[in-house]
This record gives C-alpha cells, sequence and structure tokens, in this order.
C-alpha cells in the first residue's frame, strides 16, 4: 500500500513550524509553547503510525446470472495488525457494475480484528465481469498518516445475456437422422401423416388403414413423415455494429442468438456457433445442456474487432458447417465483407436464413437537410441490401431491437415456402 501523509498534517506542521519561528524571532517564547502541542501531536502521529497489514476476502452468492440481475456479495476485512486502524473502503467500479451502497464504506478495526459487510452486484450489460479488488484508504488512529491500495482477489462474474420466448422457429430444409422435433419431408416411422398407400411385405398390421382398405378393396397403409433433428450454425457477424448510450446491435444480435441456440437445443438439434469479424472463432455443432452453456460462454467473448481483413468461407473449418446445416446469420447488414460471405454460403448451395438486428434505433439523422437526405439514402441502400438476399432465396428476418424475435421468424417460414429454390434435390 502507498503511505502519505493526511491532508490535515501538513497544515498543522506548518502553524507549528510558524510558532516556532515567530516566538525565536521575536523573542516572546509563549508562541513557541502555543506551537510545541501541534509539534507533539504530529511527532507522536508519525511515531505511532505503522503500515497497515490488511486482507480481504470477496464472496459472492452465486456466480452465474442474466443481466440486470442482483447478486448478495460479502466482503469481509481483516486487520493483521496490532494496533486499531480506520478504514474507507469500496469495491473497484466499472461502466458495466452497478453496486449498491455506492458510496465509501467507513469501519474501525480494532488490532487483529475483522469486519463483514455486503454489497449489492448488478451487471447492466451482459458478459464476463470482475467483482473486485476492494479500493481501500486505512488512517492511523490520530489521523496524521494515511495509505491507500487495493487488496483482495477479484471474483470472475459471468451475466447472460436475456432470452426471448420463442414458439415459432425457422423450418430446415433438410433434417438428419436422428430422433428430434422436426418433421421430415421423407416417410417412416412418425407421427405427421403423409399419405395412404398400399400394403407391402414388411409393413406393420398396426399401419394398416382398414377404412381404405375397406373402400378400395385391397389392404391400404398410411405412410407418415417421421421426426428428426437438424444441424443449426450461428452465424455471428462481429465485423460492425451501430451504438448508442442504451446499448447495441451486437447486445440485441448475442440476446438473439442465445435464445436461438437454447430453443434449437431443447428441440433435439445440434447447435454451433461461428463468430465472424475481425477475428475468428466458432463452436463445433453438439447435443445437450452442456453445449447450452458452452455456447453462452462463447458469446459472452463476442465482441467487435477493428480489422482490416476479407474472409469467407474457405477460413471456417469444414467441421462447423456439416452438410444440409440451417445457417442463421444473425447481422445488422453494416459490413459488405458479411454480406459477401451471406451471397457465398448460398450460391454453395446453402440453407440459409438471415436475421438482421436493425441498427435504426440506434441511429438517428442529423440536424441539417443535408443529413436527412444522407440519412433517407442509406436507407434506401439498406433496402437495397435486403431485396438483394431475398431475389438469392435467401429468407430475412428484420428485428427491431424494441419487439420481439417471434413475428419476424414466422415472416421468414412464409418466405420459405414460397419461395422457389433448388435446394432440395
Amino acid at each position: 500500500m502507498r503511505g502519505s501523509l493526511a491532508s490535515r498534517t501538513p497544515g498543522l506542521l506548518a502553524l507549528a513550524a510558524t510558532g516556532v519561528v515567530a516566538g525565536l524571532a521575536s523573542g516572546h517564547p509563549e508562541l513557541v509553547l502555543l506551537a510545541a502541542p501541534f509539534l507533539v501531536f504530529a511527532g507522536a502521529g508519525l511515531a505511532l503510525a505503522s503500515e497497515p497489514r490488511l486482507s480481504a476476502h470477496i464472496a459472492l452468492e452465486r456466480t452465474r446470472l442474466l443481466e440486470g440481475e442482483a447478486v448478495k456479495t460479502t466482503v469481509t476485512v481483516s486487520n493483521q495488525a496490532p494496533r486499531a486502524v480506520w478504514l474507507e473502503f469500496a469495491p473497484a467500479r466499472s461502466a458495466q457494475l452497478g453496486i449498491e451502497p455506492s458510496g465509501a464504506v467507513a469501519v474501525r478495526l480494532a488490532g487483529g480484528g475483522e469486519a463483514e459487510l455486503e454489497f449489492v452486484v448488478r451487471p447492466r450489460r451482459w458478459g464476463a465481469h470482475r467483482v473486485g479488488p476492494l479500493l481501500v484508504r486505512a488512517r492511523d488512529p490520530l489521523g496524521v498518516a494515511t495509505w491507500e491500495g487495493r487488496i483482495g482477489v477479484p471474483v470472475d462474474l459471468r451475466a447472460f445475456p436475456r432470452e426471448q420466448r420463442l414458439r415459432e422457429l425457422v423450418v430446415p430444409l433438410r433434417t438428419q437422422p436422428a430422433l428430434g422435433a422436426h418433421v421430415a419431408r421423407a416417410r417412416g416411422e412418425g407421427i405427421e401423416f403423409a399419405d395412404v398407400r398400399p400394403f407391402r411385405v414388411g409393413d406393420r398390421v398396426r399401419r394398416v388403414n382398414w377404412r381404405a382398405t375397406a373402400r378400395r378393396g385391397s389392404l391400404q397403409v398410411n405412410d407418415r413423415h417421421p421426426e428428426h433433428s437438424s444441424d443449426v450454425v450461428l452465424l455471428l457477424d462481429t465485423y460492425e455494429e451501430a451504438r448508442d448510450q442504451a446499448g447495441g446491435t451486437l447486445d440485441s444480435a448475442v440476446r438473439a442468438a442465445a435464445g436461438l441456440a437454447r430453443a434449437h437445443l431443447a428441440r433435439r438439434d445440434r447447435v454451433g456457433v461461428v463468430d465472424f469479424g475481425g477475428t475468428l472463432q466458432w463452436l463445433e455443432p453438439a447435443f445437450g445442456t452442456t453445449q447450452a452453456y458452452r455456447i453462452v460462454d462463447a458469446l459472452l467473448a463476442s465482441d467487435i474487432a477493428f480489422s482490416y481483413a476479407w474472409r469467407d468461407v474457405e477460413g471456417i473449418p469444414l467441421r462447423v458447417l456439416p452438410p444440409g446445416a440451417l445457417i442463421l446469420a444473425i447481422t445488422p447488414l453494416l459490413d459488405d465483407r458479411s454480406i459477401g460471405l451471406i451471397i457465398d454460403l448460398r450460391r454453395r448451395g446453402c440453407d440459409l436464413t438471415v436475421v438482421e438486428v436493425s441498427p435504426l434505433g440506434h441511429v438517428s439523422p442529423g440536424p441539417s437537410s443535408s443529413d436527412a437526405v444522407a440519412y433517407r439514402f442509406w436507407r434506401l441502400e439498406r433496402e437495397a441490401r435486403r431485396a438483394q438476399l431475398q431475389a438469392l432465396g435467401i429468407g430475412v428476418a428484420v428485428w427491431e431491437h424494441d419487439v420481439m424475435l417471434g413475428p419476424a421468424l414466422e415472416g421468414v417460414n412464409a418466405f420459405r415456402r414460397s419461395a422457389r429454390h433448388g435446394l432440395l434435390a
């Protein structure tokens, strides 16, 4: 810890020195006597002052929570020195963490004693945060010297993005031969009715349609669609974002990705993530609850990284993009490199859907008339980009940050049902 004189100590020493000099210069010893108590007080304080030996332990009630939720934090400060000390301390603050109480806490610690206080920490944004260390200011009992420093080991806190409940998801064009919740286009053992056909050797008796058999005079059986799973890859665009004081498109994109991942994993799909931007990171598709935590942890590390690099599909490992996978590109459509990647994926025959995180809520036109014209041209350019993607058969779900994501996905499914594209063999 860094030691220094208290704010009042230089004044006391200056006052005492003035009295001594004035007494000696004027020949009045009573002035020296008046200054003597100040000298004695300062000297005694400096003689008795010693650097405190402090330690702190920071404990969180839980280390994983949703953004905006509060968690109780217990701070235990111990004085390992034999003398009492006065303390003022508070956890180190950051722009993304709200701490209550907001000010410093003052407490007197006896020699060998400890104090336990509670704070409430509330993460304002998703991400990995650190609670601590403690900012401490200590002073001796006479208040002559002070020490400032940081004590305690910081504790990691992970704030997960809030997810939206999705009643409808993008329906994949292809499924995998594993049990899931998507109705496959092929026919086999399942629940969804497909058609009636003549009996063949090997068909089960329970599949016989007796009404159709009586009507046609020969054995007829029901064909059904099986329920299969699918491979889903979330392509997160981190090239650029639009941001204001309330948040940005990256925040919304991460929340959308977390909600989509959770919903698809609940339907027994294999889900993977590709963070495509200034840095390239990926997580291979997999099943289960463990994969859900891996995806959220990967999303928490997402950030905008400036880069001139122009990456293409060749930079993504093949195992990350399984054949027939449904690719959900979550992007604000602000960078030509991400748009070029989407078009390239489509031309390679990928089953692709774009979730456009609209930046319009974070951008406003300037005060001048030329700014208003530029803003209108920018919006027209965005509409032209969206039309270009739709002309290639790519469904685009436009998601405003203040509305639900579900209705936008419903519009995409309607587009995918009506669009004519040759993805299916």
